[in-house]
């Protein structure tokens, strides 16, 4: 039967524990499920929020992409993907990524990668807020998260 993942966009936060038990409810073959929560940093009390705007559609399209290519590759039992956007205050969630597999390696593998490919491949975008209330810039993809997702070639 084909996993179908749980993937969404929103505006606002997401109950990890929630997500956690929806993803293992009543599935007696998961044996390991790793979690990945994605903060706001605030840089030393130099940002105080991000402004993530997205690609309406194609974010959805290319994380469920990323998941499904995820499943496939670390035979994975289920797998959640919930993306943010909008104006997220410091220490505020950003991303969660839920990797349900019948061993530990996978999911922790099925969780790395599909956070090194949202990193790079989602068409998501990063405005930073200083803490004095101006606008910083356009946060650049790093040769680094480039590198992390080159590894899974």
């Amino acid at each position: 039967m084909p996993i179908t993942p749980t993937i969404r966009v929103q505006s606002a936060d997401f109950d990890q524990q929630a997500e956690m038990a929806a993803i293992t409810a009543g599935r007696l073959n998961i044996g390991a499920v790793v979690s990945f929560v994605g903060l706001c940093r605030g840089e030393e009390g130099k940002l105080s929020a991000l402004e993530l705007e997205h690609y309406p559609g194609m974010a959805e399209t290319e994380m469920r992409r990323i998941a499904d290519l995820a499943i496939e590759r670390f035979s994975l039992i289920d797998l959640t993907a919930i993306h943010r956007h909008g104006k997220i205050a410091a220490g505020e969630n950003i991303v969660l990524v839920i990797a349900a597999a019948s061993h530990r390696q996978a999911a922790f593998d099925g969780a790395n990668f599909v956070m090194d490919f949202l990193k790079t491949s989602a068409p998501f975008w990063k405005k930073e807020h200083a803490a004095d209330g101006s606008q910083g810039e356009w946060i650049q993809a790093k040769d680094s998260d480039d590198h992390a997702r080159d590894k899974w070639s």
